[in-house]
């Protein structure tokens, strides 16, 4: 089993690097991949797992960052906040069936349209454009989703989580996230240890899809 490390960051807002991820996720996945080795290849955020959360249920919010290569606390700013780090693997370790669990994920629930093929195109179905979801479009993609996962779901509840990206830079993504939080029954160990490692959806360079499972 890999060893996974999370790191809980309570973030200073004081600090000026803090405010400007605050207003931008692009430059706050900036900072999350400053923990990391630089020399991680084409595609370093896959190639460490790492999966990150920004939380903002008090006056101090706190940034939730998991990854599978250990992390260097010292390439954060200084004073940028808090950090502590706790070894993740125990919890995989106590996955299983029948176990009822809490949980949170802030995800991306979208999914692709289609589009006609056009004059003399190969009439196949072409993918589209990403669309997100909304109610209760995006619970039932959190149904589907919390199922492949291994997850029997009991109860949900959603919240927006509102996503920021400066437009100084050019038209990139927008996405919808969402928080979904609730009680589960584990179904399937396996599946349940693949979405926590690998996470749940898209726009993971934007803070989605790290699950979070605590005893119920």
């Amino acid at each position: 089993m890999p060893t996974v490390t999370l790191i809980r960051i309570r973030l200073n807002l004081a600090h000026p690097t803090v405010r400007r991820d605050l207003a931008d996720y692009t430059a706050l996945h900036r900072t999350v991949m400053r923990l990391l080795p630089d020399d991680l290849g084409p595609h370093p955020r896959q190639t460490a797992g790492a999966l990150f959360r920004l939380e903002r249920d008090d006056h101090q919010p706190l940034l939730l960052v998991q990854t599978r290569i250990p992390p260097d606390l010292t390439g954060l700013p200084d004073h940028y906040g808090s950090a502590e780090a706790r070894d993740f693997t125990p919890v995989l370790a106590a996955l299983t069936p029948g176990r009822i669990v809490r949980y949170r994920i802030t995800a991306n629930p979208s999914t692709r349209s289609r589009r006609r093929p056009g004059p003399g195109e190969d009439p196949l179905p072409r993918h589209g454009s990403v669309l997100a979801l909304d109610d209760p479009a995006a619970l039932a993609w959190w149904h589907r989703r919390a199922t492949q996962a291994g997850l029997h779901l009991h109860a949900t509840t959603t919240q927006p989580h509102p996503f920021r990206r400066r437009r100084s830079g050019g038209p990139g993504p927008v996405h919808r996230l969402l928080q979904f939080d609730g009680t589960a029954r584990i179904t399937d160990p396996a599946a349940l240890t693949d979405a926590l490692l690998n996470g749940i959806g898209r726009a993971k360079s934007y803070g989605a899809g790290l699950l979070s499972l605590a005893p119920a």
